[in-house]
């Protein structure tokens, strides 16, 4: 009862978000639609044999901690009015490995190692960690170009990897809804990825923008509006091949 109180003047804040702040709008859309997609997710589970299960919970979790993040997101927005750059990367930190991880899950019925999968996430975090030191600390100078430029060459080689390396050759070899679906999660790292680059320039200041400020507003709708695309739309695409992939054993 007693943190209940404490909590009382942070409601209080978050019900004056303002009817034009499209920014708290998003991260309350986000929230809702994170917590909505994990609970569609975690009770379709028992729908599907153990070879997907795992993957349905993956999906699940991934959008589960999105949720928590943005809860805490949205309010940090309205009390405190700045980018939650921490908060935002703690949830990436845990959710992009995971989404990583479905890329060895779906391709393991074709011979994946778990060797494609740590290489996946050690570039994945190389990314996160980099991308972090260049918004959040090294912020001066030529700090934010020089980090982006080494978190950009860890999201290129994870590219790369799905696009041309073994994920293609595994995908290529199991054929049907797992060779669909895994061109599908590759479009999602090329085009739907490519979103936090943009929202990375928009925040930093000085190398990006001629006026050398950052473009906070910019930046938290494009982060928002991509995490939703992204996380909510991996597992959908991981749900379609479950489905795909039940559907035509079930018809043999």
């Amino acid at each position: 009862m007693k943190s209940l109180f404490l909590n009382l003047p942070l409601l209080a804040d978050v019900s004056k978000i303002a009817n034009d702040d499209y920014v708290g709008f998003t991260f309350f859309v986000g929230c809702m639609a994170m917590m909505a997609a994990s609970a569609f997710f975690f009770l379709s589970m028992n729908n599907f044999d153990r070879k997907w299960k795992t993957s349905i919970l993956v999906s699940g979790l991934i959008t589960f901690i999105a949720a928590v993040h943005y809860f805490y997101m949205r309010d940090y927005w309205a009390v405190v009015g700045e980018s939650p750059t921490f908060f935002r990367y703690v949830d990436w930190t845990l959710t992009v490995p995971l989404m990583c991880v479905e890329f060895y899950l779906i391709l393991k019925v074709a011979g994946a190692q778990k060797s494609l999968m740590w290489k996946l996430i050690f570039a994945s975090v190389i990314m996160l960690v980099t991308g972090y030191f260049g918004e959040a600390v090294y912020t001066t100078g030529s700090g934010p170009a020089l980090w982006g430029l080494i978190s950009g060459l860890a999201y290129f080689w994870i590219v790369y990897e799905i696009w041309f390396g073994s994920a293609k050759k595994l995908a290529e070899a199991a054929g049907g809804s797992i060779l669909k679906a895994h061109k599908t999660l590759c479009w999602f790292v090329l085009v739907g990825w490519a979103i936090y680059p943009l929202g990375y320039m928009a925040g930093t200041a000085g190398w990006y923008n001629p006026g050398g400020d950052s473009w906070s507003l910019s930046m938290d709708v494009i982060y928002n509006i991509g995490d939703a695309i992204n996380k909510i739309g991996f597992g959908l695409v991981v749900y379609g091949a479950a489905v795909a992939s039940q559907s035509s054993t079930s018809e043999a």
